[in-house]
Formats: C-alpha cells, sequence, structure tokens
C-alpha cells in the first residue's frame, strides 16, 4: 500500500488536468490587474502611433480654407487700382497696387508704397510663364516670382489655382493667408478697356 501512495497522488495530479488551479482571491486579482495594465499600454502606445502618424503626415493641422473665385470675375481687359495692407511678423506695410489685364498680354501687376516708390513689378503671361520687371530691396525676385506672382495668379487668373489659401470677403474684397504672410486687398476702381501693348512686352524688364 505504501509503495502505492506516490502513483495515486500522481494519478491525482494528472486526473485534474495539472497543478491544482490558481483560483486563490489575491493571485486572481494580480492577474486580472496585470492583464488590464497589459492591454491599457498596448491601447495607449497604438494611440500614440496613430497621432504620430497624423503629425508626421500633417492630416492634424486642418486644412486652410480657400478662396473660391467666381469665373470671369474681372474684365479680360482692364485696368484695376487696389489697396492693400500686408502683414508681416506683426508689422504692417500699407501697399498700392496698379493692375492691367489683357487677354493676349497677360497681366502687369505694379506694386508701390503710399509715396509712390515702385516696390515690385511683376507680368504674369498667358501661359503662365513669370517676369520680374522689377524688384527692390523690400521684395526681391525670388519672393516676387513665388508669392506675388501666385496670389496674383489666385486672384486675377484664368486657371483656378490649387493653393490660394485666404478668404474672399467681398467681390471686391481678399485676403491671403499665407504662412509667412498676410495680405488684406481691396479694389478700389475697375476700367474697362484696352490696355498698352508696351505694358506687356518682356524686354522692358530691368536689367539684373
Amino acid at each position: 500500500m505504501e509503495n502505492n501512495l506516490p502513483c495515486r497522488a500522481l494519478r491525482e495530479v494528472l486526473d485534474c488536468g495539472g497543478p491544482p488551479p490558481l483560483s486563490r482571491p489575491g493571485f486572481e486579482m494580480k492577474t486580472r490587474r496585470r492583464a488590464a495594465t497589459v492591454r491599457d499600454a498596448g491601447a495607449l502606445a497604438w494611440r500614440f502611433s496613430f497621432v504620430m502618424v497624423l503629425l508626421l503626415t500633417g492630416c492634424v493641422t486642418p486644412p486652410h480654407p480657400q478662396i473660391q473665385r467666381e469665373s470671369n470675375s474681372f474684365p479680360a481687359e482692364a485696368r484695376i487700382t487696389q489697396r492693400g495692407v500686408l502683414t508681416v511678423l506683426g508689422r504692417q506695410f500699407p501697399l498700392n497696387g496698379y493692375l492691367a489685364l489683357s487677354a493676349a498680354g497677360g497681366r502687369r501687376l505694379i506694386v508701390t508704397e503710399n509715396f509712390g516708390g515702385v516696390l515690385a513689378d511683376v507680368l504674369v503671361k498667358p501661359d503662365g510663364t513669370v517676369h520680374v520687371m522689377r524688384s527692390s530691396r523690400a521684395f526681391k525676385s525670388n519672393w516676387i516670382r513665388r508669392y506675388l506672382a501666385a496670389d496674383l495668379e489666385c486672384l486675377f487668373g484664368t486657371a483656378t489655382k490649387p493653393d490660394c489659401p485666404g478668404q474672399r470677403l467681398s467681390p471686391t474684397h481678399f485676403r491671403m493667408e499665407r504662412r509667412w504672410y498676410q495680405l488684406d486687398l481691396q479694389i478700389v476702381e475697375i476700367k474697362p478697356g484696352p490696355q498698352a501693348p508696351d505694358l506687356f512686352d518682356t524686354t522692358k524688364a530691368e536689367k539684373p
């Protein structure tokens, strides 16, 4: 009988499917807490990864509103006088703009300060090519080509531009809101009629 005791004990263990079940209240509570902690940590890691992906792809930042300009908003041939306020790094600069529109010649914009000094002069041909006719210390050639010409096409171009962040406050009032600056622009006067061909002559550009 004594020799059968180990075997009987072994059979009892095997019949139960293994060691006695771990059903002690303290151990079960710790196991549940550990599982919940692991589960919460996994969910937190997933959320963190998702947010990082959104940040890297730029999806968290809401898209800027785009200017919706109606087709044929302005005459194909006209001279337009503008007043604007350019805000850069919190500083405001009042500007005047004189725009000549021609179906054949393109769009010629001359920007001046209040005292009449020319700050920028740019010509955009009908095919979209940009010609800097004159630059200044305040408006460098690269800035005119990259931003001023782009804003000109957003507001007065013949084709819809994909990147025109801002608002159309009225048919004659616009606000451009790019990363580096804001431009509040109002149209003062529109004079329809043919424009002088010399205004669209690229050979009259300022020599570098």
